[in-house]
Order: structure tokens, then C-alpha cells, then sequence
């Protein structure tokens, strides 16, 4: 298990390449959760399309039989908190904006289950969200580029059972205002000594 201040790469990983990789810091790993904070600052690496914007990106399914080519950014403004449980097929992201400490949403990306490794944890991001903002309510987000994946074959059956399973078990818990949606997290802050981090060795290596 890391110790809180470690660093590892949160990374996404596509046809057994990196498709993103962003260098975060350990606050808590046991059994049940590993939780990560990325900070405004950190220089990130992602499919040099990213920046774009989501309606001017790559999609992965264009790159389904051919290479693709990553590119550094620095990640802005937001102070994120990440949240992952073993075999869940979401991981539960908390933003803040940095200047402020304004807590802004929920965010629930669907993704792999994550996979811990000695440069840091795995996944790949399946493309369907929800924003749930501080009051609760909620909206979907990406609802046709998740169908497309599926259609395109990038998005398999089982990963939407997956999805389909995790929504209920999201609904249940936000509906009983059960953790991670009682405001557990929501007066955290990182450590002062904490600044962005590098990306660690080995961040590209993949098994």
C-alpha cells in the first residue's frame, strides 16, 4: 500500500498504450478505497487532440487500428479528489475550484476498475458521467459518445453490464445520502507542504 504524500500516475490505458497519464498524490489507500488528489499545476500527458476541447478531440474509436501521439499540458484551476474502489466500475471525483475552495460537483466517471501497478493505478475512462452538484441534483454527461463506443466495439457487453450495475448502486447511495455523497470529503484540504507533482519513471511502461 502508498503512504499519504506518495506519487503515483493515474493513468488511462487503450490498446495496451497510455492514452493519458496524470501524476497525483496518495491521501489514503486501504483495502476499500484508494484516494488521490490532483493539483493545479501538475504537467499531464494525453492524446495531443485533448486540449481541443471535447467537440474538436480524437475519439478513441478512430484510433481503434492506428497509433496515436501524446502531448504534455499543465492541468488548471480545478483541485481534484478521486476516489476509487476495488471492482467498481466508477470512480467518484470531487472538484473544487483551487483560488476559491468553492466546492463545484460530484463527478462520476464510468470507468474500468482500476489496477494498482508499481507506477501507479490503471483504468480506462468509458466515456458516460454524471455532475452531481452540491444540492444533489444531477445531469448526464456524454450519453452519445458512450453509445458510439459501444457501437464502434471500444466499449464491450460486459463493461456496460458493469455500468448498468454501478448506476443503481450510485442511486441507492445518493438517494440515502450515503458515502461518498455526506459530505465526507468536503472540508478536506491537502497538505500545505504538498506542490504539483513530476511525472514519476516509468510512467509510459506497460506490464
Amino acid at each position: 500500500m502508498w503512504k499519504p504524500g506518495d506519487i503515483v500516475a493515474w493513468r488511462g490505458i487503450f490498446a495496451k498504450r497510455v492514452w493519458h497519464v496524470q501524476p497525483t498524490i496518495v491521501v489514503k489507500d486501504n483495502p476499500d478505497e484508494l484516494v488521490l488528489t490532483l493539483l493545479p499545476g501538475t504537467e499531464c500527458i494525453a492524446e495531443e487532440t485533448y486540449l481541443n476541447g471535447k467537440q474538436n478531440s480524437n475519439r478513441r474509436w478512430d484510433f481503434k487500428d492506428r497509433d496515436w501521439r501524446l502531448e504534455k499540458y499543465t492541468w488548471q484551476t480545478n483541485r481534484l479528489l478521486l476516489i476509487f474502489e476495488p471492482e467498481k466500475f466508477y470512480s467518484t471525483i470531487y472538484f473544487w475550484n483551487n483560488a476559491s475552495h468553492k466546492f463545484l460537483c460530484y463527478y462520476i466517471n464510468f470507468q474500468e476498475p482500476f489496477r494498482c501497478n508499481a507506477y501507479g493505478v490503471d483504468t480506462l475512462d468509458l466515456d458516460l458521467d454524471i455532475i452531481i452538484r452540491p444540492d444533489l441534483s444531477f445531469e448526464w454527461k456524454d450519453e452519445a459518445d458512450y453509445q458510439k463506443a459501444i457501437d464502434h466495439g471500444i466499449i464491450f457487453p460486459d463493461w456496460v453490464q458493469g455500468i448498468e450495475t454501478a448506476k443503481q448502486e450510485i442511486f441507492d447511495k445518493l438517494e440515502r445520502r450515503q458515502y461518498p455523497f455526506d459530505g465526507h470529503w468536503l472540508n478536506w484540504m491537502p497538505d500545505p507542504d504538498w506542490s504539483p507533482p513530476k511525472l514519476p519513471a516509468n510512467w509510459d511502461k506497460i506490464g
